[in-house]
C-alpha cells in the first residue's frame, strides 16, 4: 500500500520576502505533510500585491490543492482562482512567522471547534447602586451585560432602605436585564423582588424567616466569618419552605483563611452533592495587587471542577475593572478544558495579556540576508533577543537603546522622525515585556487589543518611514511611493 500522495500548497509572495519564507517553509512542510511551492513574483514588497495584480503575474498551474497569498492581500480571490483550477485561494498570516500556526493545525483543531460553550453565569455588582443616577445605573448595567454578565447585582448600603429600589430595578428588567438585589433588609428585597429581580443576595440565620415570602431564589449564606456554621439550618428552613437556593461558603481574602475558603467549598460540595453554589469572586480580584485576569481564570477552573456554576464579581479598582469580560472568557476556557479532558492551553490566547504566547525570531544572521536583499531606503524594524534592528538598503543597525539607533539613522523629517519614535516605542515596550513586535502592527494584549491603522495604506510600501501628504512631494530621504506596476518594471 503506497503513501497518498502529499497536498501541493503554493504560497505566492515578492522578492523581499522570499528568503524569509522558503526558511519558515523548509521547517513546515515537512511537519505539516504538505509539498510547498513558491511562487515569487515581480515585486519588492509583497503586501502591495492585489489579486487582480496578482493574476495577471501568475502562470496557470494544474493539480494545486491550495494557493496561499500574502497576509495584507485585498479584494476578490476569483481571478487568481481561475488561474489554479480546483484549488482552494486563500490569503495567510500578516505575518508569515506565523505560518506554522496558521497553517499547522492550531487554527483549524477539531477539538477547538468545540470551544465556546460555558455553564456558568456572570452576576456583575454595581457597587453603591443608591448613590448613582438611574442613567448612571443603566449605563453601566448595560455595558455589564454587553461584556458578558448574565445577571445585574444592585449593590444596596446598610442603614436606611433605599426608596428608590423599585424604580431601579423595574428600569433594569425594562432594558431585558435580568437582576438580583444584594440586600439584607427584608422590606428592600420585597420591593426589589415585586419589581422584578429574581435572585436574593444573600440569605442566613437573619432573614431566612422572610425569604419564606419574597418568592424568588436565594443564595444561602453561612451565619458568620471563616465557618460553614449555621448553612445546615438555612438550607433545612429553606427546603421546608419550598424555596429555590444556591449556597456560598463565603470566599476569603489572601491572609484572611483564603485557602480554608477554599476547602469550605469542596466541604460543601460533599455535604451537598447537588446544590446550585455560588462564589464571589471579589474577594480576591479586588483584594489583591494583582491584574485580574490570572485569578479570575484560576478561580473559573476551580467553580467548573467543583460544578459551582454562578459567580458574583465586581469591577471597582482599576486592576479589576475588566473583570466581566476576564470571567467570560474564563468560563469558556474551563468548560473546555474540563469536558474535554484537555489542558486549557493553546485554545483562547484572549486572556493571555501581558506577554505573548509565543514569539518568532529571525537571528541577526537571517536578518543580515533580508538587509542584503532590500533595495529601497525604507526602514524595516525588528525586536527580538534584547535588541532593536533598523534596517534599510544602506543600513544594518541594531542595539538595546532606541535613541541610539535613531541618532544613527541620521532623520531629519518631523513626520519621519514620529513615525519611527512611534514604532521604537512599540518595539521597545515588546522586548521589555516579552512581546513579538510586527512593524506597522498593534502589540497584542489578548482581549484588550485596540487594532492599530495600518500605516502603510498612509505611507505606501509596508516598511515605509515617512509617505507624502497630499500637499507634500515624497522627500528624497524617504524614496518616492512604489506600486506594484512601477516595481514590475524594477
Amino acid at each position: 500500500m503506497t503513501d497518498s500522495p502529499r497536498p501541493r500548497v503554493l504560497f505566492v509572495t515578492g522578492r523581499l520576502a522570499e528568503f524569509a519564507l522558503r526558511k519558515v517553509l523548509d521547517d513546515l512542510a515537512p511537519r505539516a505533510g504538505i509539498e510547498a511551492q513558491v511562487a515569487v513574483l515581480p515585486i519588492t514588497v509583497a503586501a502591495l500585491m492585489t489579486p487582480a495584480w496578482i493574476a495577471k503575474r501568475l502562470e496557470t498551474i494544474e493539480g494545486l490543492d491550495r494557493v496561499i497569498l500574502p497576509g495584507h492581500c485585498r479584494g476578490d480571490l476569483g481571478a487568481v482562482a481561475a488561474k489554479v483550477p480546483g484549488a482552494k485561494v486563500e490569503v495567510g498570516p500578516e505575518d508569515l512567522r506565523d505560518l506554522p500556526r496558521w497553517f499547522g493545525g492550531d487554527r483549524v483543531e477539531a477539538a477547538a471547534e468545540r470551544y465556546g460553550s460555558y455553564d456558568i453565569e456572570i452576576l456583575a455588582e454595581i457597587n453603591h447602586a443608591p448613590r448613582l443616577p438611574l442613567a448612571e445605573l443603566l449605563r453601566q448595567a448595560r455595558e455589564f451585560a454587553a461584556q458578558g454578565a448574565d445577571l445585574i447585582d444592585v449593590g444596596c448600603e446598610p442603614g436606611a432602605p433605599w426608596a428608590g429600589v423599585g424604580e431601579a430595578v423595574r428600569a433594569l428588567r425594562d432594558e431585558g436585564l435580568r437582576v438580583s438585589i444584594d440586600s439584607f433588609d427584608p422590606d428592600e428585597v420585597a420591593q426589589a423582588v415585586a419589581a422584578g429581580a429574581e435572585l436574593v443576595l444573600s440569605v442566613n440565620a437573619s432573614n431566612r424567616e422572610a425569604a419564606k415570602d419574597w418568592g424568588a431564589e436565594v443564595v444561602a449564606i453561612p451565619d458568620g466569618v471563616g465557618s460553614l456554621d449555621g448553612l445546615d439550618e438555612t438550607v433545612d428552613a429553606l427546603e421546608m419552605a419550598g424555596v429555590r437556593y444556591r449556597l456560598d461558603p463565603i470566599l476569603e481574602p489572601i491572609g484572611f483563611g483564603f485557602a480554608e475558603s477554599l476547602g469550605r467549598y469542596l466541604e460543601a460540595r460533599r455535604r451537598w452533592p447537588e446544590a446550585a453554589m455560588m462564589m464571589g469572586v471579589g474577594n480576591l480580584t479586588e483584594l489583591t495587587d494583582v491584574d485580574s485576569a490570572g485569578i479570575n481564570a484560576l478561580l473559573m477552573g476551580f467553580c467548573q471542577e467543583q460544578r459551582i456554576f454562578s459567580v458574583l464579581t465586581t469591577a471597582v479598582i482599576n486592576w479589576a475593572r475588566s473583570s466581566v469580560r476576564e470571567l467570560d472568557l474564563a468560563r469558556r476556557l474551563a468548560r473546555f478544558a474540563v469536558a474535554n479532558r484537555l489542558p486549557p492551553k493553546r485554545v483562547d490566547p484572549g486572556l493571555v495579556m501581558l506577554r505573548d504566547p509565543k514569539l518568532e525570531r529571525f537571528g541577526p544572521d537571517d536578518l543580515a540576508e533580508l538587509q542584503r536583499r532590500i533595495r529601497d531606503p525604507n526602514w524595516r524594524i525588528f525586536a527580538e533577543d534584547g535588541l532593536v534592528y533598523a534596517l534599510n538598503n544602506q543600513h544594518f543597525l541594531s542595539g538595546a537603546d532606541p535613541f541610539a539607533i535613531f541618532e544613527a539613522m541620521g532623520v531629519s523629517d518631523a513626520s519621519h522622525a514620529f513615525y519611527l519614535g512611534w514604532e521604537m516605542m512599540k518595539a521597545r515596550t515588546a522586548l521589555t515585556l516579552g512581546k513579538a513586535y510586527r512593524q506597522d502592527q498593534a502589540l497584542a494584549w489578548g482581549f484588550l487589543t485596540e487594532p492599530e491603522k495600518v500605516h502603510r495604506l498612509q505611507r505606501g510600501p509596508v516598511g515605509r518611514a515617512v509617505g507624502p501628504s497630499p500637499s507634500k512631494p515624497p522627500t528624497p530621504e524617504s524614496g518616492p511611493a512604489s506600486t506594484p506596476e512601477e516595481d514590475d518594471r524594477a
